[in-house]
């Protein structure tokens, strides 16, 4: 029996030997089921429409508070259907709490989780929400995000092919060092000073990616095609989201690490915390597989919604392999596994880090 990784998600292999092989009754109007380093399944409907869901789990981090608990619970699912194209329109919510969650802080938590479902347009239409004893973890349950498009229009990170450029948006390491100079602000102002610490704990609510899709799929017209694939960045970073969308599209890659942006408040904090930013949670920024010739148009179409992008590299054969270029030399882009950035939490709240 393959074990666990320690903390996080399951490595692709784990995936493949456990759950792939197990998944219920194959129907044939599964469009896109499940499979590493895709984001949302897509099943066919009647009349020409298709169904997109995806399932994350939710936050609830009182050391951040019931807004950030709640804006992480309902912006990481979005960012998952955001690699579609397609803005999400409903929600089911499990809300498995802690016995010790009052009556107070749960009314706080949800009307932030109808605030911001509101502003993205989804209705919640169903769930479940109990407490229970013994419970004492900040995943708090799990949702489902659902849209509906007709048929063809949604895109998957399976969808990504050899010659389309890798376009990212944002910067690295956006929601991770955040929430490490939120947890640990008397370290991060000692060491870097007020500015960085204000500075990182900002990087918060940039952590949603919708935007960066709807705006980039909207340069597809039905005669041509720009955007082809996207995945949003979480677990293992932005070179991760590559790999994994690699994997997905059965292609190799080709990347220039040095091309992909990092803040100063990122570099720093992940310096400290002796944490690679261009592996470690990434919440925020999109993966985006681009034609060459369409690529200059959704650069163009990013920055003038004022959302920041880079072309880092190209999707390759997978005979290629996967790579990093730098300065003239080349080393495998191997996938992390397990993100670093749980033990570096953990031990830095273990050593009583403030």
């Amino acid at each position: 029996m393959m074990e666990f990784t320690d903390n996080g998600k399951i490595t692709d292999e784990f995936f493949k030997a456990h759950i792939y092989p197990f998944c219920g009754q194959a129907r044939e109007e599964v469009r896109v089921g499940p499979a590493f380093g895709t984001d949302v399944s897509i099943v066919k409907l009647p009349n020409g429409y298709e169904m997109a869901l995806t399932s994350d789990p939710l936050s609830y981090l009182p050391a951040l508070g019931m807004e950030a608990s709640a804006w992480l619970s309902v912006q990481l699912m979005a960012n998952d259907m955001a690699t579609t194209g397609v803005a999400p329109q409903y929600a089911q919510l499990v809300l498995n709490l802690p016995s010790s969650v009052s009556g107070t802080d749960f009314e706080r938590y949800w009307k932030y989780i109808h605030h911001f479902c509101e502003k993205l347009g989804v209705a919640i239409t169903g769930g479940h929400t109990a407490r229970y004893e013994g419970l004492n973890s900040t995943i708090s349950g799990g949702g489902t995000m659902i849209a509906l498009a007709k048929q063809g229009q949604m895109l998957c990170s399976q969808m990504a092919r050899p010659g389309h450029r890798i376009v990212v948006t944002k910067e690295a390491a956006l929601v991770s060092t955040s929430i490490l100079a939120r947890s640990f602000p008397e370290t991060i102002k000692h060491q870097f000073g007020e500015a960085v610490y204000e500075k990182a704990c900002s990087l918060f609510y940039q952590t949603s990616c919708l935007q960066d899709g709807l705006v980039a799929a909207q340069t597809n017209t039905d005669g041509n095609r720009r955007v082809y694939a996207m995945h949003d960045v979480t677990e293992c970073g932005v070179l991760g989201a590559i790999y994994e969308m690699a994997v997905a599209s059965g292609c190799g890659v080709e990347v220039d690490p040095g091309l992909i942006p990092v803040g100063e408040a990122q570099q720093g904090i992940c310096d400290l915390f002796n944490l690679n930013p261009l592996e470690v949670i990434g919440a925020g920024s999109m993966i985006m597989a681009v034609s060459e010739e369409g690529e200059r148009q959704v650069l163009d179409a990013l920055h003038a919604a004022g959302i920041a992008a880079t072309s880092v590299g190209r999707f390759v054969s997978k005979d290629s392999g996967m790579n990093l270029l730098s300065d003239g030399k080349t080393k495998p882009l191997v996938h992390a596994g397990t993100d670093p950035y749980w033990n570096a939490f953990f031990e830095a709240f273990k050593k009583g880090m403030k």
